[in-house]
Parts: C-alpha cells; sequence; structure tokens
C-alpha cells in the first residue's frame, strides 16, 4: 500500500516551488499595518454628497436658497423656539398660495397660529433677517392704528414714525413680543419687496448649528471660525470614513 502510493505520487509532473518574493509582494507583511486592499474613502464623501443632494432638491421644491432659516431668537415662541430650523418657501409657490395674514378670515395656521411667517430684511439697516408673523396690510398714506390690536401699540398714529403707512406693505409682529415690530421701532412697514420667503414647518433644535456657527463667527471672527470647521469637518470625515472602511472589512479592534 505505501508503494503504490509513492508509485502514484512520483508518476505526477513535478511543482516548481513558489518564489519566496513574489509571496511577499502577494501578501501584507504581518504586523505591519499594510493591507492589500486599498482604504475605503466613500465614507469621507458619501455623506456630504447626500446632504447636498438633498438641500438642492428641497430648494427646487420650494423656490427660495437656502430652503431653510436657523431660528435666532425667542420672539415666535411657542410656535418656534430659538435654536429650530424652518423650511421656507417662496411667496406664490403653488400649492401654498399668496400670503395671508393674521386678519384674513380664511387664513392658514402657520406654526401655531393664523397668518403667515415670513423672512424679511430691512434694506441698509445692517441687521439681520426677522422672521415674523404677517399682522394685517396695509395701504400708503393709511392710518393702521385704526384697525391693530390695541394691546400691540405704544401709541397713536401721530406718535409712531411709521403711520401714517408711507407705502403699501404689512403690519407684522413676533408672537411672543409685546408690541408690533413697526410700534417698537424693529422695521418700518414691509413691503413685498422685502421679504424674502415664508414658513411652512420647523424642525426642533436642528437650527443650533447654525446659531453656533454666526456666533462664534461674530465673536471670534469668520476667518478662525472657518478655519476650525474646515478642520473638524476633515477630522470627522477622516473618523467617519475609517470606521465606515471597517465595518465593510468586517475587522475587530
Amino acid at each position: 500500500m505505501t508503494s503504490a502510493v509513492r508509485s502514484a505520487s512520483a508518476s505526477r509532473p513535478a511543482r516548481s516551488s513558489p518564489d519566496p518574493a513574489d509571496s511577499l509582494k502577494r501578501s501584507p507583511v504581518p504586523g505591519s499595518g499594510v493591507s492589500s486592499r486599498r482604504p475605503d474613502r466613500t465614507g469621507l464623501v458619501a455623506p456630504a454628497v447626500a446632504v447636498l443632494l438633498i438641500a438642492v432638491l428641497l430648494g427646487s421644491l420650494v423656490g427660495t436658497w437656502p430652503p431653510f432659516v436657523a431660528v435666532e431668537s425667542g420672539s415666535m415662541a411657542p410656535g418656534v423656539e430659538r435654536g429650530d430650523l424652518v423650511v421656507v418657501t417662496d411667496t406664490d409657490r403653488a400649492p401654498w398660495g399668496d400670503l395671508s395674514t393674521a386678519a384674513d378670515p380664511d387664513a392658514p395656521t402657520r406654526l401655531g397660529e393664523a397668518g403667515d411667517v415670513v423672512v424679511y430684511t430691512v434694506p441698509g439697516a445692517g441687521g439681520r433677517p426677522v422672521f415674523h408673523r404677517l399682522a394685517f396690510p396695509v395701504d400708503a398714506g393709511e392710518d393702521w392704528t385704526d384697525r391693530a390690536d390695541p394691546e400691540l401699540l405704544a401709541g397713536d398714529c401721530d406718535e409712531l414714525a411709521t403711520c401714517p403707512a408711507p407705502y403699501d406693505g404689512y403690519v407684522t409682529y413676533g408672537d411672543a413680543n409685546e408690541l408690533y415690530d413697526q410700534s417698537a421701532g424693529i422695521a418700518p412697514v414691509v413691503p413685498d419687496e422685502w421679504i424674502a420667503g415664508k414658513a411652512l414647518f420647523a424642525v426642533p433644535n436642528l437650527g443650533w448649528i447654525r446659531v453656533g456657527i454666526d456666533a462664534a463667527a461674530a465673536r471670534y471672527g469668520g476667518v478662525a471660525t472657518g478655519v476650525v470647521l474646515v478642520g473638524g469637518a476633515g477630522l470627522a470625515g477622516g473618523v467617519g470614513a475609517l470606521l465606515v472602511g471597517r465595518l465593510r472589512r468586517g475587522r475587530r479592534w
């Protein structure tokens, strides 16, 4: 039996011994930290691309860019709190219709109360956009205090800088504020041209990132904040890519 086995083995053509150098080229050296697989970098790019695509699609749907704003104050509480992220649309974008004020009998409910909540900016004031509710429309030359809520006024028409109305527009207010914007000196009568968009809905707490970035830029400067953000994004992306790569390869720590 033993000789038969040896005879069968001897009758096969001899195999050449593998070159150790080739083996070293194909296989990583144990413990060297070198892998034969190329590093997977999709974990760094994919999340950023996904966020960008979502933002672009949302912007094309609602007709504004950027399609959301971060709430920086509590003037619209309790419907919207500081740090919330609000999705906004163009003022005449279908199917949400034209602007509606709190005084309209068929006004839709927006962020807890009747009437549209809009984002407007006063030209030349140097301030940030205001996120408040439309109270009622006014015509040029109108004494709009006759239709106003007396509790939201600080005086009669002759005591207010924006009364009579210098042009067609809107009286506005923050839900949590004690006075109309035009009575508190926040803004004059707001014409259509100043309104950048109107609110659709709010997502709680998602706006804190933007609020934090703006606060850091105001305190430390835009350049320093940008450097920190870029460095932090690179670090987070690198760690994310490493984790995703390890999970895909099924390796243990």
